[in-house]
């Protein structure tokens, strides 16, 4: 499944933050610099869902802000609930 993602980096810890609207807020402390961001992304996502990092990688706006991150061997609804549970905020 593919996910929609609003990304900060530089944040001053690393986080997923909540919904906006379709988007997951995700905050990294890593400075976007030669994709370490997007790297920081895969993981922290992956760590909420409890699936290893081979099972995301961003798919589109590796440069953005707004991205795109595609996640294997789950079902979206099981992405959706595993995230909102991890979530600090919850979907609207």
């Amino acid at each position: 499944m593919k996910l929609s993602l609003k990304v900060v980096p530089g944040a001053s810890r690393d986080c997923i933050t909540g919904w906006l609207g379709e988007s997951l807020k995700v905050c990294v402390k890593v400075a976007p610099e030669k994709g370490q961001a997007n790297k920081a992304v895969e993981k922290l996502i992956a760590q909420a869902l409890g699936i290893s990092a081979r099972h995301t990688k961003i798919v589109r706006g590796t440069t953005s802000a707004h991205k795109v991150i595609e996640i294997t061997g789950l079902s979206e609804s099981a992405v959706r609930e595993r995230l909102g549970n991890t979530s600090e905020n919850t979907r609207p």
